[in-house]
């Protein structure tokens, strides 16, 4: 006779068929084959309560095969997440909760978002990581209050994408013992068989990396997937090598479990497998041929069984918390700030001094280094480094200690020259609801983890990019390291702020303003070369940072010309005001530090602050296409439309255009009745 657990294994595996069958869209491949894998970790391993998905102390689950969503969706719905049969039967439909690639914040219960491969693997190591530190600040002898375990469900496609070995190779080094990755090795990706173009050995490459690897020959072999659980999951079936180890369980499944005609094929990756064959699966696996979506009642009796013992979990949790509080009252004072994301309550950088009038100033990078020490004091869950480029990025934190396997709460982060891996790691850490991360490395290098910045935005997450060197003006490293086209490819991400400073006081503005915004990522784009503090009143500048765009001088009562500028050339422009100024010929300075915060103003304040019915010159050293929707006819709109060049900045401003001379003389060309030449 069946078990139950066979039983409700093909609840998984045929609420999948089902919602594919209907959708005629979807992969029921990998739920199907790893259907029964899933159901040991979740019914005996994974941590949760159904009715608090968000307890700060459950496990996570990462399902960074994300094409596999009804694996996740049917466990969701079997374990009593709220998430009705009405929904899976609505999979990938208009509305529903159940869309193609789990989303976060959209299906109760879901981790993260996703789908583009490997990133939920990132994910999941910045999860690990983040809650590695906070567990190191927060638990006591006797008082473990977080100790929560990462697991993500990886496949073929996120072991061939390059993201998931600088992630695993970050991982290795940092000894996250508390990370453990089920790795779905079913041979079988959209082209066909893996060994098309993937036949490297999986496990050697991660023991290579620092991880510890067991196996398990056969997926559906309940007791092998289980004694693997143990053996990762128990620290005393471990070998002394393996305690400060992150784990990877090889298992081998069947895609497409079951189905007569299409297991082991590249057929039941992504399509449906058409109705004779969902029949033909159902006999071959015992289970009634209708009605569709069934789950039997013994079935969703052992499954509520379950899902009411999961919630013990977080009672006996709530014991060991009113101890903690009895035991350290402070510490669980600061334990609930942190839990309540509490991250800026009466914050606003208000004892940071304002930077005196300089003409000489200085780079806005450096601005922000010094920054970014008392905001790191404030608000110690604000956290990050750099992608190897830390004293270029100035995100060291003056006195503390680096992050490092013996120094798991040490306040700077070290990345590694990994990128892509950075950014699907912040995202990790920003979704433990434990920290806000940060991350550093050039704009240029913004373009390897531009899947990650936009999964950013995408999951509304409040991650820092610093990214500094941000023009021609980097000078000598040449155009293979100065950004062009970056800054409106950033801007262009929806939820994404921008925020790109012209001076000291705009940096420390935007710091102040963005780390009060926890509704999305911000890109803090700075400058290498020095920058002139400009004499702007603070309180001004600060709230036409928060509103994206401002005016930041006026000569005259009748300005001829409004002249606009953002980073770097905002100096440029106010030079270029004092020479028509010195001309008898008055002006407008707008500053936009941020594009994005000023397309969120009405139409009528972004006019005024533009003046429409006056011509405006627009000067950006990048490209020109974020200022076409503010041009009218006849305006000028001056940018970089080719690459840069090797050589000192100062030649590279002359050659391309960027200086006091060029501009006023393009203004000549352009309006010579209102500003002669």
């Amino acid at each position: 006779m069946e078990s139950i657990e066979d039983r409700s294994v093909n609840a998984i595996r045929m609420l999948a068929l089902d919602a594919v069958q209907k959708a005629n869209s979807g992969h029921p491949g990998t739920p199907m084959g790893f259907a029964s894998p899933a159901y040991v970790l979740w019914s005996e391993f994974l941590r949760f309560n159904p009715q608090d998905p968000q307890w700060i102390n459950r496990d996570r689950f990462v399902l960074s095969a994300g094409h596999a969503s009804l694996l996740l969706y049917s466990m969701l719905h079997l374990f009593g997440f709220g998430l009705e049969l009405e929904e899976i039967k609505n999979f990938r439909q208009w509305g529903s909760r159940t869309p193609g690639h789990p989303e976060y914040g959209h299906t109760p219960g879901v981790e993260t978002t996703t789908g583009p491969l490997g990133q939920g693997f990132s994910n999941a190591v910045g999860m690990a990581l983040s809650l590695r530190y906070a567990g190191e600040i927060f638990n006591r002898p006797d008082y473990p209050i977080l100790t929560p375990r990462v697991f993500v469900v990886a496949g073929d496609g996120d072991m061939m994408e390059g993201i998931s070995n600088e992630s695993a190779s970050f991982a290795g080094h940092q000894g996250l013992s508390n990370l453990i990755c089920l790795y779905d090795d079913n041979h079988i990706s959209i082209d066909g068989s893996t060994l098309l173009a993937f036949t490297e050995n999986v496990s050697d490459r991660f023991k290579a990396l620092g991880w510890a690897v067991r196996f398990v020959p056969d997926g559906n072999d309940q007791d092998q997937v289980r004694a693997a659980l143990r053996w990762a999951t128990e620290p005393n079936l471990q070998n002394p090598g393996e305690l400060s180890c992150p784990k990877l369980i090889v298992t081998q499944t069947h895609i497409g479990f079951g189905s007569p005609k299409y297991q082991d094929t590249a057929h039941a990756h992504g399509s449906a497998l058409g109705q004779e064959e969902v029949l033909n699966t159902k006999r071959n696996l015992g289970w009634p041929e209708e009605p569709a979506f069934l789950v039997p009642d013994d079935v969703r009796s052992h499954f509520k069984s379950l899902s009411d013992k999961k919630s013990q979990a977080q009672t006996a949790w709530q014991h060991l918390l009113t101890g903690f509080s009895k035991a350290f009252p402070d510490l669980a004072d600061k334990f609930i700030k942190w839990t309540k994301r509490d991250l800026v309550s009466g914050f606003i950088l208000k004892d940071v001094p304002h930077y005196p009038v300089d003409p000489k100033g200085l780079a806005t990078r450096q601005a922000f280094g010094e920054v970014l020490q008392t905001a790191s004091r404030d608000l110690p869950w604000l956290w990050g480094g750099s992608a190897d480029l830390a004293p270029s990025n100035n995100t060291l934190i003056k006195g503390e200690v680096d992050c490092q396997k013996g120094t798991p709460s040490g306040k700077n982060l070290h990345f590694g020259v990994r990128e892509h891996a950075m950014g699907g790691i912040l995202n990790g850490m920003a979704l433990s609801g434990l920290i806000r991360p940060y991350g550093g490395t050039f704009l240029v290098f913004s373009d390897y983890m531009k899947g990650a910045m936009r999964l950013s935005a995408l999951m509304h997450l409040p991650v820092l990019y610093v990214l500094t060197h941000d023009s021609i003006g980097l000078g000598e490293d040449g155009p293979t390291h100065q950004p062009v086209e970056q800054l409106s490819g950033l801007r262009a991400i929806p939820g994404m702020t921008v925020y790109r400073p012209g001076d000291a006081n705009e940096t420390l503005a935007s710091m102040a303003v963005l780390l009060e915004d926890q509704t999305g990522p911000a890109a803090l784009i700075l400058t290498r070369q020095k920058v002139p503090t400009l004499d702007i009143p603070y309180q001004v500048l600060r709230k036409g940072v928060e509103q994206g765009g401002y005016v930041a001088r006026e000569t005259g009562k009748n300005p001829s010309i409004v002249l606009v500028g953002s980073g770097s050339e905002l100096g440029l422009m106010w030079e270029v005001q004092n020479r028509l100024m010195s001309k008898g010929v008055d002006s407008r300075l707008v500053s936009v530090p941020s594009t994005n915060r000023f397309d969120r103003q009405s139409q009528e304040y972004r006019d005024h602050v533009l003046s429409t019915d006056l011509p405006r010159v627009f000067v950006e050293a990048g490209h020109p296409m974020s200022w076409y929707p503010y041009a009218q006819t006849g305006d000028l709109v001056l940018g970089m439309t080719t690459f840069g060049a090797s050589a000192p900045y100062e030649r590279l401003m002359e050659a391309f255009g960027f200086t006091p001379e060029a501009i006023l003389e393009k203004i000549a060309q352009r309006w010579p009745d209102r500003v002669g030449r």
